[in-house]
């Protein structure tokens, strides 16, 4: 027979005994905020090899860093260049631990750099990128068979020359369901399809990632609330709002974080991309914002402020109206601040940038908008002593 409480609790009281107190709550253990990401790409390409991003501390900075690019042929993953990928020796000048690659002794190229740099930095977590400007046209094949495509995937990453060295995936589409070098017509879920399709391919613990666009009309063509459910994050593209190319202006910087007066286009702003995407219904901390470690400029300009005109693209480096902070900061350094990131006009020329400054004040941004973190494009535009990221890093920290 079962006595209820409130009867027991009387007999004891007759008896001259006390009612057994009731445990005390206990409190609910406090969750530590998510540490936050801390991330940049880097490309294949160039003359900046895996050994600098050890040298110059960025390493040490770094949460994750994304190896672009590879390639999706046929609807499937592929290498995007075998011999910088994994066939190319590399030179003990050029080695993460001093010591040369051997033919036929391991692993080489930059996956075998990249592993010895892991080794160094257990923190670091690398992902491998998929896609990019020039190599986005397969998506729409891919997007067909979403369960292919993520095999195909999942069998490149578990590839036994390689296996365990990445933890995850990156998609960089440009763009789903829009236009970018070339048009997409696959759907508003099409992404959402990739990225599901990857996450149950590879489990719950690997990363699944995806570079987006900052474009209101691009955004809008695509279901990415609907995506970023199978996303460990969203990388969204906050630069390259307003190019050179060969125009004759305005002149504009490239990645304002907030508008100002006689902006072009008001909606053209890290700001509103951001507040665009959580509006969509993206969970802001899965939101990484931005960030270029690059300028774009104008040539024959005579107008400081920004809002002057030109005759044309301003020389760079590889590519006319491109050039890398390294270059910027000594050969054009800033001349004044506009939304949040920097300008400089020199020798005729205008540039825009963003400096270790304005980097500190989107980090902050970011910060108080509850986003995850930050992202970079790309490493080698930063300088041999990493300042760009670790102003990322020390921003990020508060």
């Amino acid at each position: 027979m079962r006595v209820v409480p409130v009867l027991v609790a009387m007999i004891m009281l007759l008896a001259g005994c006390s009612a057994p107190e009731a445990p005390a709550p206990k409190a609910s253990p406090k969750v530590a905020a998510p540490e936050p990401r801390v991330v940049a790409y880097f490309t294949d390409w160039g003359d900046f090899p895996v050994r600098k991003v050890d040298t110059s501390g960025a390493a040490g900075r770094l949460t994750h860093l994304v190896y672009a690019f590879g390639k999706v042929s046929g609807g499937g993953c592929t290498p995007g260049d075998a011999w910088a990928d994994f066939q190319k020796p590399i030179t003990a000048a050029d080695s993460v631990d001093g010591a040369a690659d051997t033919p036929g002794q391991g692993l080489l190229g930059n996956f075998g750099q990249l592993r010895k740099l892991k080794q160094r930095h257990p923190q670091l977590r690398v992902l491998w990128s998929f896609g990019g400007w020039t190599g986005s046209g397969d998506f729409t094949e891919a997007a067909k068979d979403p369960a292919a495509f993520a095999r195909s995937c999942a069998a490149l990453l578990r590839d036994p020359r390689w296996a365990g060295l990445f933890d995850g995936i990156d998609v960089d589409w440009e763009y789903p369901n829009a236009c970018g070098l070339t048009c997409d017509h696959s759907g508003r879920d099409a992404l959402t399809g990739l990225l599901s399709a990857l996450r149950a391919e590879l489990g719950p613990d690997t990363l699944v990632t995806a570079a987006v666009p900052a474009d209101r009309d691009k955004l809008a063509a695509t279901d990415y609330a609907a995506a970023s459910r199978a996303a460990t994050w969203l990388s969204a593209m906050t630069y390259d709002f307003f190019g050179t190319g060969d125009t004759p202006g305005p002149t504009a910087p490239h990645s304002p974080l907030t508008a100002y007066p006689g902006i072009p286009r008001e909606t053209a702003t890290t700001d509103a991309a951001i507040r665009e995407l959580i509006g969509l219904g993206v969970p802001r901390d899965k939101v990484l914002l931005g960030v270029g470690f690059y300028g774009r400029g104008w040539s024959g300009v005579t107008t400081a402020a920004p809002g002057g005109r030109a005759s044309g693209a301003a020389a760079g480096s590889r590519e006319k109206g491109i050039e890398d902070y390294d270059v910027l900061r000594s050969a054009c350094p800033p001349t004044g601040t506009a939304g949040g990131t920097a300008y400089a006009l020199c020798h005729g020329q205008w540039w825009s940038y963003d400096t270790p400054e304005t980097i500190k004040t989107k980090m902050a941004y970011a910060r108080s908008t509850g986003l995850a973190g930050a992202f970079a494009w790309e490493l080698s535009g930063d300088t041999p002593d990493a300042q760009l990221v670790t102003a990322m890093a020390d921003g990020l920290a508060g």
